[in-house]
């Protein structure tokens, strides 16, 4: 039985089998566990599957000069499954290879899927996705870059990618924030960064 001391209140969980149920494009890996209870003692076996996917950089691209941000557009299985329109309103994004240096996921990412180089990449926060289902962490960063440059279509076409930029002002930006088009949600966390952060990272990006 394997114990996992989760806080250094020394709660545990204790992991009664893991199991591969699927390996495909991602993988899912089925639990049954226990785990301590905040009022002692540890709570009854319970069974739980992951969606393992590994982990991924998130940046967003920001001219300071123009204040505009650099979007792309690009076609989703998500939405589409669930009925809704699957063309989505997103930033660079992509999943980090084993000993792959952040930031130079960063700048690959950004030149495939958009065709710009960045500059000034700062570190944001890191989140997870959906922590009921998924062991996906995304470390999202804002990056300067030249906007004017941005443009055209993009992406791996081994991969399937067919990717767009759209260029922005940020007041639209926040607009499509609002009004549901950008609905995307580690992309909507990442424009709220920058909205808090834009005045400093402004005045230290154009020092």
């Amino acid at each position: 039985m394997k114990h996992r001391t989760m806080t250094d209140s020394g709660r545990k969980v204790e992991i009664l089998e893991q199991r591969t149920v699927y390996q495909g494009y991602h993988r899912v890996d089925a639990f049954r566990l226990r785990h301590s209870l905040y009022q002692g003692g540890m709570g009854a076996e319970i069974k739980r599957e992951v969606l393992e996917r590994g982990h991924a950089i998130l940046v967003l691209p920001y001219d300071p000069v123009r204040d505009e941000v650099v979007l792309i557009e690009q076609f989703r299985i998500g939405p589409f499954a669930r009925g809704d329109q699957p063309w989505c309103l997103e930033v660079v994004a992509g999943i980090i290879e084993d000993g792959e240096e952040l930031e130079a996921v960063v700048r690959r990412e950004a030149r495939e899927e958009a065709g710009i180089e960045l500059r000034d990449i700062t570190h944001a926060m890191d989140c997870y996705t959906s922590p009921g289902v998924s062991s996906e962490q995304i470390s999202i960063f804002c990056a300067r870059t030249d906007a004017s440059l941005a443009g055209g279509i993009h992406g791996v076409e081994a991969e399937g990618e067919d990717i767009k930029v759209i260029v922005l002002p940020f007041p639209d930006v926040m607009t499509a924030l609002v009004d549901g088009r950008i609905n995307v949600a580690p992309v909507i966390v990442a424009i709220q960064w920058l909205a808090l952060h834009k005045a400093d990272i402004r005045k230290r990006w154009l020092a």
